[in-house]
C-alpha cells in the first residue's frame, strides 16, 4: 500500500492553489524547504510527478490535476471527521475557525472575538481576514468553520443566516457638509471612489449608485475603507463606507458624514457556514453571540 500523510495532502493542496512554493510555504506556515522536501516525500510515495517546476510558475502535471480533485475529497472528508468528534463533545467549542470580510473585521471582530471568549473561556479562536470569494472557497474546502459576510451568497452547500440590516453612509469633503445629500442619480454623476475589484462592498456600491462594474475608473480605487476615507478627506472625490466604519475611519480624517436618502442603501450582514457541519448547533450559538456584538457596536447604539 501507498503510504501518505494528510499534512503531506494539505502541503499539495496549498502548492495547487497557490501555483507557488514560497506562497504556499507561507500559507502553511512551514519553511519553503521543508515544504518542498513533504512534496518531494510524497511524489516517490506515489511514484508519478505532480508539478512541472521552472523558474517562473509551478504548474500541475496531467496526473497532478487528478490527484488534486482526490486529494481535496479527502481532505474535505477528514475535515468533516474532525467537525463530527467536536460536534459530539456537546456544545462547548474547543476551537473555532471564523472567516470575516474586511469592511467589517476592523470594526466588529473585536467585539465578537470578546462576546465569543466570554462564552467559551477555553476557545482555540483562529481568525481569517479575506475577500468573500475566498472565504467561500475556504469554508467550502473545510479549512473555516464560519465566516462572516454581507449576503446573501447563494452558495446551495451553505446555511445563511442574517444577523443585522446596516446602512452605508455618504462620506463627502467637510466643505460639502451643509450641501443637500446627493440623490442616487446625482451620486452616480460624482466622482466616486471605490474599493478595488474583489471586494462585495464595491458591488454593492455600484449597485446602489446603478453604475456598471465595467466604467474606466483609474485612479477611484482603494484597497480599504481607510484609505477610501482619506482620499475623500484631501478633496478626491466621495464615497460610501457601512456605518460600522464611520467611528473607526473618521478618527483621524476630517470628513462630513450624511445619511442617504431613500432608497436607502444598505446591506445585509449574516454568518454561513456548511450544511454538513456537525457542528451547526454551536455555530447557531456563535451567530447570535455576532449579533449581539454588533447590537452593542457604537455605531449601532446611536440608533433610536
Amino acid at each position: 500500500m501507498i503510504n501518505f500523510t494528510l499534512k503531506q495532502l494539505r502541503y499539495f493542496e496549498a502548492v495547487a492553489r497557490q501555483g507557488h512554493f514560497g506562497r504556499a510555504a507561507e500559507m502553511c506556515a512551514i519553511s519553503q524547504p521543508a515544504l518542498s522536501a513533504q512534496i518531494a516525500t510524497l511524489e516517490t510515495a506515489i511514484g508519478h510527478q505532480l508539478f512541472e517546476r521552472n523558474a517562473r510558475q509551478v504548474r500541475l502535471t496531467a496526473f497532478g490535476e487528478q490527484f488534486a480533485a482526490r486529494a481535496r475529497d479527502i481532505l474535505r472528508g477528514a475535515e468533516a471527521l474532525s467537525d463530527m468528534a467536536r460536534g459530539a463533545r456537546g456544545l462547548a467549542l474547543s476551537r473555532l475557525r471564523i472567516g470575516v470580510i474586511p469592511t467589517i473585521a476592523p470594526y466588529l471582530l473585536p467585539s465578537v472575538i470578546g462576546h465569543i471568549t466570554a462564552a467559551h473561556p477555553q476557545i482555540d479562536l483562529m481568525v481569517r481576514e479575506t475577500m468573500t470569494h475566498k472565504l467561500i472557497e475556504e469554508l467550502g474546502d473545510g479549512k473555516l468553520d464560519c465566516a462572516i459576510v454581507a449576503l446573501p451568497v447563494s452558495e446551495p452547500a451553505f446555511i445563511e443566516v442574517a444577523l443585522f440590516d446596516e446602512a452605508m453612509v455618504l462620506v463627502r469633503p467637510v466643505e460639502d457638509s451643509t450641501k443637500p445629500v446627493p440623490d442616487m442619480d446625482a451620486l452616480s454623476q460624482m466622482k466616486l471612489l471605490l474599493l478595488e475589484e474583489g471586494h462585495c462592498f464595491r458591488d454593492q456600491a455600484l449597485s446602489f449608485c446603478a453604475m456598471r462594474n465595467t466604467l474606466p475608473r483609474e485612479g477611484l480605487d482603494g484597497s480599504s475603507l481607510t484609505t477610501l476615507v482619506q482620499m475623500v478627506a484631501a478633496g478626491i472625490g466621495v464615497t460610501l463606507i457601512p456605518e460600522m466604519a464611520v467611528p473607526v475611519e473618521t478618527r483621524s480624517a476630517t470628513v462630513s458624514i450624511a445619511a442617504m436618502g431613500a432608497p436607502h442603501p444598505k446591506r445585509t450582514v449574516g454568518m454561513i457556514w456548511r450544511k454538513t457541519s456537525a457542528l451547526s448547533v454551536q455555530l447557531e450559538e456563535i451567530a447570535e453571540l455576532v449579533r449581539t456584538a454588533a447590537a452593542a457596536h457604537p455605531a449601532f447604539a446611536r440608533q433610536p
